[in-house]
């Protein structure tokens, strides 16, 4: 069938978004109107908070909704526990939405009795969407599997004719088989949940069925709080074709070091997004707070930290004379920490890029690669989630920096590979790699920093010593420190040069 305007394609079928942001996108725009889909989970999955959730949003959007029970908590108490969640708004009751126990006529007249009063109440209410709380119970009640499937199809039949679009709550999951009314309906979506090493809790959600359109299919996290059901689409789903922002000809960025950003070439490639490995202690934090330093209101900064709160990290740029605070102040510069302690790994994506995106944020600092691999129950998911976040962010036109620990406190000798830095992957993450490490001789402690990779770039591959006082970092403009105190270490003879040659990419 063409469309009105004869271009050829089939028209769009109507949707009804659900009100629920991560939902609507995993589904690519909502639920389909007049569809019927089963929300399956176990007791405590939040299946009735998500019926609800529909319900009010749909209240809110101008629509009306039936809610129907059969065995579930009686209404008043359904209630007391829906004024507890933002989304919950009393002026709606009972004009916009309606509760309905159905089940002394189930009980009385079976699978018939119900479908007509679910078929009147939605008529005479003019109800546009309808929830069934209890599939499992209606199930029971069925003489036969035919009679079952009859009720389910004569159900579809009823929302397609009066543009109704119906949801039944049922707790029957996965691990069996396929059930009939599962073949029947337009959509299915399961709730449940994992631990991770048996301890702290992960929900999850997927859609298994969806007509009409294409879907982000797998997994997802969600949350149950004080907002209700708040969803995170799986970020390697979507963000798997990033933004593509037009980024002008701009010139490097700097790190706020100078001698370092004439090691760069002139500075970070704009757009671009650099790997800072290093032990702990060694000062990545540090370069972090010189890298935002040079941020302001036409390049606003975001920084990200996993290790220090905000307070904890102003005081240190102020210790080291540089003036985030007053950035912060400005707004020119925001800071959110997390612990890492909790979370979920989709949900700390959402922060972040809801945070870039509303600031339109230009420089990024996310301090503690290590807090994203705490927060994944599935620690082989960190490095597709990596590519594909910081994909959006270069797509965004953001030049970002990561942190990443080292595992050895004292690193090696010149010419040799560092061990305890892995970077497997990081070539798919970050175009550029940084290396910091401590170099022990005698009775001190230096430090060095050098280049791994800078790609389509030129770059001075040279180690260079560096140190931490009240001015920050200073990098020395020549490695000859280094390669001296690197010469005295291995014992070998000492060779002047003035520097390494150039590299790139």
């Amino acid at each position: 069938m063409m469309d009105d305007n004869n271009t050829g394609r089939e028209p769009t079928l109507e949707r009804v978004p659900s009100g629920i942001a991560g939902i609507d996108a995993i589904l690519g725009g909502g639920f389909m109107k007049g569809g019927i889909y089963i929300v399956a989970g176990r007791p405590g999955a939040g299946k009735t908070i998500f019926g609800n959730q529909l319900c009010y949003a749909h209240a809110a959007a101008g629509g009306k909704a039936l809610y129907v029970t059969l065995l579930a908590e009686n209404h008043a108490r359904m209630l007391m526990h829906m004024r507890t969640l933002s989304f919950y708004d009393a002026s709606v009751l009972p004009k916009a939405l309606t509760y309905v126990s159905a089940f002394q006529t189930l009980a009385d007249e079976g699978l018939k009795g119900l479908l007509n009063v679910l078929r009147r109440e939605v008529q005479a209410r003019g109800s546009t969407l309808l929830i069934l709380d209890g599939l499992v119970t209606t199930a029971e009640h069925a003489e036969s599997d035919t009679a079952f499937k009859t009720f389910i199809h004569e159900l579809q039949t009823a929302a397609h004719l009066i543009d109704c679009t119906m949801f039944l709550l049922t707790s029957a999951t996965g691990g069996r088989a396929i059930s009939p009314e599962e073949t029947m309906v337009d959509g299915l979506i399961e709730f449940g949940d994992r631990t991770k090493d048996g301890w702290r809790a992960e929900r999850w959600l997927e859609v298994k069925k969806f007509r009409g359109s294409g879907y982000m299919r797998g997994r997802h996290a969600y949350n149950i709080g004080d907002n209700g059901i708040e969803v995170f689409p799986r970020i390697e789903a979507l963000c798997h074709r990033p933004a593509d922002r037009e980024v002008k000809d701009t010139p490097r960025l700097s790190t706020g070091m100078a001698h370092f950003d004439r090691l760069l070439h002139g500075g970070i490639p704009c757009g671009s997004t650099t790997l800072l490995v290093g032990p702990p202690g060694i000062g990545k934090t540090t370069f972090g707070l010189h890298f935002l330093g040079e941020c302001g209101k036409a390049e606003p900064g975001l920084l990200f930290s996993f290790n220090e709160p905000s307070q904890r990290l102003l005081a240190k740029s102020d210790a080291l004379s540089l003036d985030l605070r007053r950035l912060t102040e400005e707004g020119a510069l925001e800071i959110l920490w997390q612990p890492a302690t909790e979370g979920v790994l989709d949900e700390l994506g959402d922060r972040l890029l809801t945070a870039v995106r509303r600031r339109d944020v230009r420089r990024v600092f996310i301090d503690g690669l290590a807090g994203l691999q705490e927060a994944t129950a599935e620690p082989e998911r960190i490095r597709r989630f990596c590519t594909a976040f910081a994909n959006e962010l270069r797509g965004l036109g953001v030049t970002s920096l990561y942190s990443g620990e080292t595992d050895d406190a004292v690193g090696g000798i010149p010419g040799a590979p560092p061990s305890a830095v892995s970077l497997r992957g990081a070539s798919a993450m970050a175009e550029n790699v940084l290396l910091m490490r401590f170099v022990e001789l005698r009775s001190g402690l230096h430090r060095i920093i050098s280049i791994l990779k800078m790609r389509d770039s030129d770059f001075d591959a040279s180690l260079h010593e560096f140190v931490i006082g009240s001015e920050g970092i200073v990098v020395d403009e020549t490695p000859e420190r280094a390669e001296t105190m690197l010469t005295d270490l291995t014992g070998g003879p000492r060779r002047r040069r003035a520097s390494m040659p150039s590299r790139g990419g």
